[in-house]
């Protein structure tokens, strides 16, 4: 290939459910154990997005992916790959997500596959796409698409669920192009710990614990932690050293310092984790956005910060963009994008 071959991101979509749920209700749900105030002081949380019945993952999908198209004038006929980074929880077991998204847009000419890696899919997919791009002859234009709403699963009366309560619901799409000229995706680096695998995840329902008579009052309040003093631990050890040589390594690859970074799009953590995170590579809050307004939309909050950044015209041409992410498994990452014309 070229040397001068790029990747650019063509534009994003972006699909929220209407209802919303508010501190003052997910404090009343956790029956005593947080006040309103210390939701949203603490765990950084106005409010969050509810889906409807209608909203699931893969119609949420849907309509993030045809908001993208009419955004920027793609004919889904050119799309020739579908990633989909939707979550497993969806309306059929067994059915491929990027399938689905495939048929109702009419993207006929694409092929499509489901990528999971949690709350960092986003950013694995975004890699994913890039180095597809830049190896296959035959691949110019690649979506990246994904609805989530794990928040059914939570159960606010656990207290070692706290980290969840932030969890919402919504979809983003995002197209990428080779050789578009702008918006380029530079370096990635992704660092994953398989020791937590199995420490947090949805209890029942799987192989190991189906859903019987029985457990089935719990079983759709089973997104728990398993091993919830392992977990914690062995974040405490490892995390935010994960998180920076991610981010390290992803401006490394990029030709690129913390120094350069012009805007963080980091998903939703509690106020102080975010603070530090900000302190740590000497950004101010204008240089990203906090999500306390939507919760933590899984793997879709790179794309909505960046989705909003833009909208808040907090990104400008020659900004360089830093897209952060941490997902249970354990999975940390971090993409690279330089804003505005490739020159």
């Amino acid at each position: 290939m070229p040397q001068d071959i790029h990747v650019g991101i063509v534009g994003i979509g972006i699909y929220l459910p209407k209802k919303t749920r508010t501190a003052a209700e997910i404090a009343a749900a956790t029956q005593g154990i947080w006040t309103e105030e210390a939701v949203i002081e603490k765990l950084g949380i106005r409010s969050i997005h509810i889906p409807s019945d209608t909203d699931g993952t893969q119609e949420m999908a849907v309509k993030a992916a045809w908001d993208c198209l009419k955004k920027t004038g793609t004919d889904p006929k050119d799309i020739d790959v579908i990633l989909s980074i939707g979550e497993e929880w969806k309306e059929y077991p067994l059915t491929t997500s990027a399938l689905y998204v495939q048929g109702e847009i009419g993207a006929e000419n694409a092929w499509g596959i489901d990528v999971q890696n949690r709350c960092s899919t986003g950013v694995s997919a975004l890699k994913m796409a890039k180095d597809m791009l830049m190896a296959d002859e035959d691949i110019s234009t690649i979506m990246i698409v994904g609805g989530y709403r794990n928040g059914d699963f939570v159960d606010y009366a656990d207290k070692h669920m706290s980290m969840m309560y932030n969890l919402s619901a919504g979809a983003a799409a995002l197209i990428l192009q080779k050789n578009l000229g702008r918006n380029v995706l530079l370096g990635s680096h992704i660092i994953a710990d398989g020791t937590l695998s199995r420490t947090a995840g949805v209890a029942i329902g799987g192989i190991a614990e189906p859903i019987t008579h029985d457990n089935l009052s719990y079983a759709y309040q089973s997104l728990k932690l398993m091993e919830p003093q392992k977990m914690k631990n062995r974040l405490n050890a490892v995390s935010m050293v994960n998180w920076f040589t991610c981010i390290d390594e992803a401006l490394r690859k990029s030709g690129y310092t913390r120094q350069d970074i012009d805007y963080l799009a980091i998903l939703h953590i509690k106020r102080s984790g975010h603070h530090a995170m900000l302190d740590a590579l000497g950004l101010t809050d204008e240089q990203t956005i906090y999500l306390e307004d939507f919760g933590h939309i899984g793997q879709i909050d790179q794309m909505l910060s960046l989705h909003l950044a833009l909208e808040r015209e907090r990104i400008q041409d020659g900004s360089v963009i830093c897209m952060i992410a941490a997902g249970i498994g354990y999975v940390w990452g971090a993409s690279i994008v330089k804003w505005g014309i490739h020159q």
